[in-house]
């Protein structure tokens, strides 16, 4: 790989070959970017709802032993 780029231009090793990934992998990259997104922002969703729901029960849970049994 050093051969290969050894007598070109800086600007060729560091601006036109990432371009050019960037170009042809570029769909790929955006894909993955945003399931990962999308994945963490599900998690977050999960979690916020699990931990309403925890808190709902033991809201409940409290308020219905303060009362006297039937």
């Amino acid at each position: 790989m050093r051969d290969i780029f050894g007598g070109l231009p800086w600007w060729v090793k560091w601006v036109a070959v990432p371009v050019i990934a960037l170009v042809v992998f570029g769909g790929l990259i955006a894909t993955v970017v945003g399931f990962v997104i999308g994945l963490l922002f599900k998690l977050l969703v999960f979690v916020a709802l699990v931990g309403g729901l925890v808190y709902v029960v033991r809201k409940f849970m409290s308020s219905s032993s303060s009362r006297s049994d039937w």
